[in-house]
């Protein structure tokens, strides 16, 4: 058993994370953080349930880590993923757009449907092209950059960049840092430049000290290692590296073609599962389909994938 003295929970576990935006401070200091205003600006942030509702019996149950309404009419969904996840886009679209069409009910008109906010906090890196930690997104008109509507937007941060490079000090930055640290003293350091991560720091320093609260947070860490391991040797087993890079080497020349998952399983003779898994991976990388990239965030090169 871990030592209470030295022992801190990792605030980008998702049990963690979800702890910590229970305290209204915290939720303040971060939010405002992410949509660059002032805190003084979050006059409210009220917790919803993180099921969204269900209309059809085939429908997708859509389970949020936080949700929120912010200023009582802006919903937030806040997701923080620490295993790479290779249909992130589509997932984080599936809940942005749940949550914009849950609040219209039969018989209303389209007037009632309230900006919806995905703030996706990433422990993996989604955009290999880009520099920047940070991306925001919203619906605009390709040539002229008009904007379509401000009521869908997509804020995803990238842990991992953190060490790659420096970044302007911002907020946003500095919350980042929180969630990316590992040692008390990393914590202390980034807690003492803003009040509202102070608050979360203490908070963190009691969820760390409640035994009650570690074993839960014990448990999922260690759900979350046994699912990455599994996912890792699904791709990984009965390959060298040398298989593994060639062939993923088979399916980009495929995808250069045009050529479906479906198709390149086929042709290759290959299980349509991993095909699916590279194709999806090297669509990140398109055109130029970099392969040691490609290999890499499959999780080439690991022992284990990291959590």
């Amino acid at each position: 058993m871990a030592n209470t003295n030295t022992f801190i929970m990792k605030p980008k576990i998702d049990f963690c994370f979800k702890e910590l935006m229970e305290f209204a401070e915290v939720r303040r200091g971060f939010i405002a953080a992410v949509l660059g205003i002032s805190p003084e600006e979050v006059v409210s942030t009220e917790l919803k349930p993180t099921h969204l509702r269900v209309k059809h019996q085939k429908d997708k149950l859509g389970i949020l880590d936080v949700h929120v309404i912010l200023n009582g009419e802006i919903q937030i969904d806040m997701e923080i993923q620490v295993a790479q996840f290779l249909f992130w886009r589509e997932r984080s679209l599936f809940y942005l757009s749940k949550m914009y069409s849950d609040v219209i009910l039969a018989g209303e008109g389209y007037q009632v449907l309230g900006k919806c906010i995905h703030v996706g906090i990433l422990d993996f890196i989604l955009f290999e092209e880009d520099e920047e930690y940070y991306s925001c997104f919203h619906l605009w008109e390709d040539k002229r950059r008009r904007i379509y509507s401000d009521k869908l937007e997509i804020h995803i941060v990238e842990l991992p960049k953190l060490a790659e490079r420096e970044y302007p000090e911002t907020a946003l930055l500095k919350w980042a840092r929180f969630f990316n640290a590992e040692k008390k003293e990393e914590f202390e350091m980034v807690a003492k430049t803003d009040p509202h991560i102070q608050k979360a720091y203490d908070q963190l320093l009691y969820m760390s000290g409640n035994e009650e609260k570690r074993l839960l947070y014990e448990a999922r860490q260690k759900a979350l290692n046994d699912y990455n391991t599994q996912m890792y040797s699904n791709w990984h087993d009965g390959y060298s590296e040398g298989e593994e890079k060639k062939l993923i080497e088979l399916i980009c020349k495929k995808m250069k073609k045009n050529c479906s998952a479906e198709e390149i399983a086929d042709l290759l003779e290959e299980d349509k599962a991993k095909v699916e898994t590279i194709y999806n991976t090297a669509l990140d990388f398109a055109p130029d389909y970099n392969i040691e990239k490609i290999w890499r965030k499959l999780g080439g090169g690991k022992k284990t994938a990291a959590v």
